[in-house]
């Protein structure tokens, strides 16, 4: 769930200007061993931005999180300096990142009101990137193709999108957000 807050900060570095949504990115060697789960990026190439939002967001790439912080921030240790920043900013009082996939760390932490406070900012703060990206049901990089693994988005025709997680130490998370007539509602189970 932390992808949500690498997504935001993405989403913000392309309003801003840092990267564009149509420029490469080298593929670091510490993006390509990430562990987990993978958009399977290869090292020493070049990915576009917006390939590597959707193997974030749909494919949950660990890779792709890796590959964005050093585009964004020239380290991951440096994005999650500006990730944390960005929780406060949010209002996030009981969250800590250490890294930008969210792998497990003891020092990395959140609790549902502050996931909700972000989920909530996401959708508020970037309206279009949202509903571009998070219905996506599959994406296809490097012959691979991953299904989104919110499978609420195959289940409720209202359900338009969010963020599944599963680490051994946090257990099955989810955020799950659906527009139903002019209300949006919004659930964080962890």
């Amino acid at each position: 769930l932390t992808k949500l807050m690498t997504a935001y900060l993405t989403f913000a570095a392309i309003k801003q200007g840092t990267i564009k949504l149509d420029q490469t990115v080298p593929v670091s060697e510490k993006a390509w061993k990430a562990q987990g789960s993978r958009m399977f990026i290869k090292v020493n190439t070049q990915v576009g931005v917006e390939d590597l939002i959707k193997g974030m967001i749909v494919q949950s790439g660990n890779d792709a999180c890796i590959a964005l912080a050093e585009a964004i921030a020239g380290s991951e240790e440096n994005f999650a300096q500006m990730m944390n920043r960005e929780a406060q900013r949010l209002g996030m009082k009981s969250t800590n990142f250490r890294n930008a996939a969210g792998l497990p760390d003891p020092q990395h932490y959140t609790t549902a009101r502050d996931l909700a406070t972000l989920a909530a900012a996401l959708v508020r703060d970037f309206p279009a990137e949202y509903a571009k990206y998070y219905s996506i049901k599959e994406f296809r990089y490097n012959n691979i193709t991953q299904p989104n693994r919110n499978r609420l988005l195959w289940i409720d025709p209202t359900v338009d999108g969010m963020k599944t997680g599963y680490t051994e130490a946090a257990g099955y998370c989810l955020i799950s957000s659906a527009k139903r007539g002019d209300r949006r509602l919004l659930s964080v189970v962890l």
